[in-house]
Formats: C-alpha cells, structure tokens, sequence
C-alpha cells in the first residue's frame, strides 16, 4: 500500500474526552465547493466534531469521538460523490481452528485505525483487509499476531505442495501421537472380548504425556492466545477438558502410589483417564489432518487454473524465436504457439490454423477450430497446427488472470447465511464452558464422585465442535464455485451463489443469447425510383465502422455483391434505435421502427412488404433520409437470425425446474414472437430500449419474482444491475461481464440452468452443514452433560463433525452440469 493515512487517540483521563484524529486522501475534488460539500458531508456523522478540507492536498483531517469508526466516515464521503482511495491485502492465517478463531482475528483486523472491512474464511485461512493507504501489511500482521495467530503473504501461485517436499511430512505427529496412544487404548477396546489387559499407571501416563504436552502443545498455546485476547475457541475447550483428565489421573495415580509407600492396603490402582486425554488429542489431530486434507481438494479448482499459466514464451524478433518470461511480453508481441503447447498469452492469429482445447477456461469439452482473426486464449492447449499469436493481454488483464481473480473472491467472500454463524460462534464457547461447569455442580450435587462428575464435564468440553460451524459455509462455496468454473460458470461472488438458488423468473436477450448473434442480411429492397443495391450501398456506407452483428451482416452482403462502398461522415451510434451520419452529402438514418415513428416518416408501398418479412419473424432495419423537417424513407432491409440449438434445451431444463422464461429484446415484435413460439418463452417484450428492460425487471421483481437476467451486449448492464442475479455471456462486452454477478464463459445458454442447478446444490449443502453441525451441538452436548458418552467417544464425535461436513462438500465435486453432460447440442427436441 502506498500513501498516508494518520489516525491518532490522544491519551485522556476519561473514555468521553478521547478524541481521534483522522486524516483521509479525497479523490475527485475539482473545486472549493467540492471541498464544502466534502466538509458538510463529514460534519454530518455522529460524534464528528471538526473537519477540515484542504483541497491542494487533497485531504480531510477529522476530529471526532472514538466511537466514530473510519467506515462511517468512507461512507459519508463515498454519498457526497467523492472517493476515498483504498487498498485490498490478503493475509495467510495459520493457527485458526473454529469460527471463533475467525470472529477473533476479524475484530483484531478491524480495531487496527485505517481498516474499513476484514473478511476471514477459516477454510482457505486467508484474511481479505480492505483498508485506507497507508495501512501497512505489517501492521496487520502485528494485529493477527497480538491476537494470537500468525500472518503471512499469499502466494501468488499457490501449489499442491505439502511439508514432505522441505522435510518431514505432515502426518508425522499424528502418527506419533497414535503410536504413543494405542497401548493405552486398545486395552479398553478387548475388554469387552473378555481380554484384561492394561498398562500400569506409571506406563500409562509416561504414554500420555509426550502427547498431552509435545504433540498437543498447539492447543495450549492456541488456548493461552485465546485467554489473552478475552475469548474461546475450540483449543481452549480442548485444552480444559483433557487437561482436566489428565490431572485428574495424575492426581489419583500419585495418592495411590504415595498411600501404596506408606504401607496401607490400597488394592488395585484406581480407575485411570491417560487414555481419555490421549485418546482425545490424536483424534483431533486426526480430524485436523482429514478437514486438511479435503480442503485441499476444494481448493483444486484454482490450483488447475494457476497451473494452466505458462512461465515462458516464444517470442518473434526479426525473425528469429527467443524465448521469454511470460511477464516480460508487451502488447502486440508476435508468439509462436507450436503443437502440443499451451498458449502463452490472450491473442489474435496472425498465421496458422488450428484446434484449440480451451475446455479447463470455458468449460467447452470439445477442441475448437481457430485460425487467421481468430482470439486465443492464454492457458488453452494448441492442438495440431502452428499458430503465430498477436499479443493483446498481458498480465493481470488476461482473461486467465481474471478468471483466478473472479474465483478466488468468489471462495473469499462470505455469504449472507454466515452471518447467523459468526453471531451463533461469538457466544458458543462461553456457553459450553457454562454447561460444563452446570454439569460438573449438577453432578456432584447428584452425589456423583469428584472424579465422575469431572469425566462428564470434560465429555462436554470435548464434543463440543465450533469447526463445524465455520466450515459448512465456506467449504460448500469453495467446492461449488470450483466445480462452476471448471464447468465454463464464473460465480463472481457467495451473495451472487447464495441469490441464484432462489430464483424464480429467468430474462433472456435474445439476439447472440438465444439465437446465434449472426444474423443475416436476407432482404433489402428499395423505394419507388431507387435500385436495391443503391440501399444496400448507402446502408454499407453507414454500418462500415460498426462492430454491431447487423452491421457486419451488411458488409457481408454488400462484399459478396461486390458494392462500391462510400465513406461515411459522423457516424454516430442511436442506442436502441440504430445509427446515423452523412453519405454522399445527405443525412442519412438506418434503424428500427422506432427510428421512423420519430422522423415521422412514411414508409409507404415498402410497409406491406416490412409486414410480411416480420410475421416470418425478421428483423426489419428502415433507411430514411432526412432533409431539414422533412423524412424519406429510401428502403427497408430485413435480418435473419437462427435459434442456437442448445436454446431448445435450455428453457425446457428451466421450465423443469420450475423457472419462469421472459425475453427481453430490442428487436420488433414479430421476430421475438416468432423465437420465443419456437422456444416455449412463457413471457415477450419486444422493441425495448436498454432502459425499458430495467424497468420490466424492477416490475417482474415487484411481483414477487427473484429474477436473473442473461446478456451479453452493452445495452444489457442496466438491466444485469437492476436483477437480483445478473448473468453475462463472456462473448460479450467486458461492461455486461462487470455488472453481472455470474459469468458464463461461453455462450451456451444450457450454463444459465446449470448456473442455477448448482448455486441450489451448493446452497444445500450448506443448510445441510450447518444443520449436522447443530444438530452434533444440540444433541451431543446434553447427551454428554447427562453421562451418556465417554470422553473418549466425545472427542471422536468432535473430531469427526468438522471432517463430515467437508466431506459432505466434496460430493459437490461430482456435480455435473446439462452442457457437459450433453455436449454436443441437437435441435428442437
């Protein structure tokens, strides 16, 4: 991070006379009244008491009471109009064991002066710090670290490496710890075989403590951090309750032996608990090892995308080939692809033809053909051919780079739901230590021995299992958004996946969404004394510098008719309507309907023929010429376009799925009538302007509908705001692919039901975590309070809470969307 922020708490004898000082950089200031409005935009806050803006500088000193907190002050200036520049860093958290390890290090993070927003996830154990300049990393790691756990960097390319490739592989302590434990536990487990066997007390606690103190070292110290910090965790109640039969074994074991000394008759040593504690930590440990180990596989998705990022290129210069770091490379580099290899960078092919396999980016199963003009894309596997790329991306603006990006934030980001759980983690230590210490009284005052009364406490210590909670959610999100990407679906973030489950009504684009998005030309006839190549020509002339589908479908017509095309002066775009400028010194217009109503022009004898080409589902572009007031209409042009044979799939899995089907589309009302009969569309709007559609989404909503919208062109992102999920087709325009929540990586509209099938089944499987992860607490808690499970069986119920709801995830990993399963499209079905 880079720039200042100062953010001082003079000392002071009461808590009310403390006054922080805060200094923030403003951006986007031009003028004094800017700076008024910065100033009375502050002042406004309750508990500021004086502001201060200094335009030169471009800063605001604040002073203001301390419960005044930086986010406040963001907030107001964000509403003025302004901007308060930020900075995002990620932290590596190790040591985190439950939720509210998580809860812990998210209020350490936010008391440090400067942070607006800290979201930790305990399955990825990364912190995401969003924060004024200035705010060094440093100083959020001294924060984590005062609150008992360890920071580090992230990796910018995370591997699948474990501990065995610097030395000693993880499961070394759990081993130990299972070698130390067995003799003392499986003795317990013959007894019922009749076989009466067991260590002697010495043995068993030489046996117990190597594991009680070496191996389980970490849980006191994670215990004392947590003691430190006022607060519980998981390790806490760990340490409690096998410290607790520990001692108590020792305590026994010692008067037995002294009393023994002493030469009283003591008989046989009395019943023992070095298994219990032992028992207890090797099957934490265990679970520990298992929850890592599958949390590992629900981070495999972006592992494959970081793998897919080649280190070197080959570059040409002059001629010649010299290979060349990936990050070295500058837009417009040539780089030579041969057979077999991944593709280094985002492109065009300048020479050659090929298959590329782009199927771990977009999803497409199949290799696609590419060739001269064709994009590339860095990660995807040259097939057969030798291509020569042209360099349009590098870096982090490839589309690879985006694509990690987009997932990583998806799995980083806490949905909705979770805040149920941090509120449920914040008490749930306290009160186990409640219940536990109610059930040690409540024993006792039954007339229970110290000793029972102690076993049942720690029983309740044991089982309780706060991992449980903080994994459900983040584990199902990271398995659902991975398997999403690899499934071609970019899930931009958890309250995007968290809304798509619940959507009712799906709004469709039609034209590159539903149908192919390349219509052509198949009519263009003129006006009574004008020839129908003389409208071909001038339409031409006005669409030549178009990127819009019609507008090539134009010039395809007009090469193939080998049209003189003259140039065009001020060509100007009409959103919704079409496009104008000057040909040959006339004004001229080409567009919709909507166009001639508002020249009041007369279409004439070409109306009855316009009719007929639009009852055959064509869409109809009018060419009029406008002299001062007056309009005249100069010919008409019609435009085919086809349905996508996946479309026919698509609405049926929506409509299977008990999802309403609305088109919205710019297009006349026959051609959307004509598709959406076709298709089984429940519901059609037609000849829509980009705000008319934001509008029938916000009356579509305030029916009741949870509404998506699918859109891949510009006149689309009001209407992927406006939803409640926005979905945008990445063939599209990179402003549909911001605005919208979800990103589908090819356009295959069967990924909208897939996008919607496995946001439903991520969504289950979180309500399924959390409901075992309750339903453990609530049940296995009173059940322990009451005698019903040993130690030693507490601490295995606990151990394996947590590795069942990953494991429960991990089923998300076999999800298999409609696109793959069938990935060759047929017709109508």
């Amino acid at each position: 991070m880079t720039g200042s922020t100062t953010i001082a708490m003079p000392a002071s004898s009461t808590a009310a006379a403390a006054v922080q000082s805060v200094q923030m950089p403003i951006e986007g200031m031009t003028c004094a009244s800017c700076a008024g409005r910065v100033e009375k935009a502050l002042r406004q806050v309750p508990g500021v008491h004086t502001v201060s803006v200094n335009l030169a500088t471009e800063r605001a000193q604040v002073e203001a009471a301390p419960t005044v907190t930086v986010t406040q002050l963001h907030d107001a200036v964000a509403a003025a109009g302004y901007r308060v520049p930020t900075a995002t860093t990620e932290l590596l958290i190790q040591g985190m064991s439950c939720a509210a390890c998580v809860s812990r290090v998210e209020k350490a993070l936010h008391k440090v002066p400067g942070v607006l927003r800290a979201s930790v996830n305990l399955a990825t154990e990364k912190a995401t710090v969003q924060a004024l300049p200035g705010v060094s990393f440093a100083t959020l790691a001294a924060a984590v670290h005062a609150a008992g756990y360890d920071a580090g960097a992230v990796s910018a390319h995370p591997s699948d490496t474990d501990a065995s490739a610097k030395g000693w592989p993880q499961w070394w302590p759990l081993a130990v710890a299972g070698a130390l434990t067995a003799p003392i536990v499986l003795p317990m487990l013959l007894m019922p075989f009749g076989i009466h066997w067991m260590p002697s007390g010495w043995w068993q606690w030489a046996l117990a403590t190597p594991v009680q103190f070496w191996l389980g070292a970490r849980f006191y110290r994670a215990a004392w951090g947590a003691i430190k910090a006022r607060s519980g965790n998981m390790d806490l109640l760990v340490a409690l309750g096998t410290s607790s039969a520990y001692g108590l074994s020792l305590y026994l074991l010692l008067r037995h032996t002294l009393a023994a000394a002493q030469g009283h008759d003591v008989g046989h040593e009395p019943p023992l608990y070095f298994e219990a504690s032992a028992a207890v930590i090797t099957l934490v440990m265990l679970g520990k090892w298992l929850e890592a180990r599958a949390k590992r596989q629900t981070a495999d998705a972006i592992r494959s995308l970081h793998a897919l990022r080649p280190t070197t290129a080959r570059v040409l210069v002059n001629g010649q080939e010299v290979q060349t770091p990936v990050e070295q490379l500058a837009v417009n580099d040539i780089v030579l692809v041969r057979p077999g290899e991944r593709v280094a960078v985002d492109g065009l092919v300048e020479d050659g033809s090929s298959h590329v396999d782009e199927s771990l980016i977009t999803g497409e199963s199949l290799p696609v053909a590419r060739g001269v003009g064709d994009r590339v894309t860095g990660g995807s596997v040259n097939g057969e051919g030798v291509l020569r790329v042209r360099t349009t991306a590098i870096g982090a603006e490839t589309t690879l780079a985006r694509i990690i990006r987009m997932v990583e934030s998806a799995q980083a980001a806490k949905a909705p739901i979770q805040r149920t759980v941090d509120t449920v983690s914040a008490v749930f230590v306290p009160v186990v230590l409640v219940v536990a210490a109610v059930t040690l009284v409540g024993w006792l005052l039954y007339g229970a021995s110290a000793e029972q009364a102690l076993i049942h406490a720690v029983a309740v210590l044991v089982i309780a299992c706060p991992c449980a909670l903080g994994l459900a959610t983040p584990t199902a999100i990271m398995a659902g958004t991975g398997v999403a990407a690899r499934h071609g679906i970019l899930i931009k973030d958890a309250q995007a996946l968290e809304m798509a489950h619940s959507v009712t009504a799906v709004a469709f684009d039609k034209t590159g969404t539903l149908t192919e998005g390349k219509p052509a030309l198949v009519a263009h006839e003129a006006a009574a004394g004008l020839q129908a190549d003389d409208v071909l020509r001038l339409a031409a002339a006005l669409q030549q510098h178009s990127d819009h589908p019609l507008a090539h479908a134009v010039m395809q017509q007009a090469q193939a008719r080998r049209v003189n095309v003259p140039d065009v002066q001020n060509a100007k775009a009409l959103p919704g309507r079409g496009v104008q400028g000057v040909v040959e010194g006339a004004d001229l217009l080409l567009g919709s309907s909507r166009l001639l109503e508002e020249n009041s022009a007369q279409s004439g004898a070409l109306q009855a023929r316009a009719d007929a080409l639009q009852a055959q589902g064509y869409s109809v572009s009018w060419l009029i010429r406008v002299q001062g007031e007056a309009a005249q209409v100069l010919g008409v042009l019609a435009f085919g376009d086809t349905i996508k044979p996946a479309s026919y799939a698509a609405i049926a899995r929506l409509h299977a799925l008990g999802i309403q089907t609305v088109m919205l589309t710019g297009d006349n009302t026959g051609s959307a009538q004509s598709v959406a009969r076709e298709l089984g569309i429940d519901e059609v709007h037609a000849q829509l302007l980009p705000d008319d559609k934001a509008r029938i989404i916000g009356e579509l909503r305030g029916r009741g509908e949870v509404v998506a919208m699918v859109g891949d062109g510009l006149n689309d992102a009001p209407s992927l705001v406006a939803t409640d999920v926005g979905l945008a087709v990445s063939t599209g325009t990179d402003v549909a692919m911001e605005a919208a929540g979800i990103t589908l990586m090819r356009g295959d509209p069967r990924l909208v039901s897939d996008a919607l099938d496995v946001s439903r089944r991520t969504y289950s499987k979180i309500r399924q975590g959390l409901f075992w992860a309750f339903l453990y607490n609530t049940l296995g808690i009173p059940l322990a309070a009451l005698g019903m499970l040993s130690p030693v069986i507490a601490g295995a119920a606990m151990a394996f809470s947590s590795v069942s709801v990953v494991l429960n995830a991990l089923t998300l990993r076999r999800w298999r969307g409609q696109a793959a399963q069938q990935p060759s499209a047929g017709a109508k079905p």
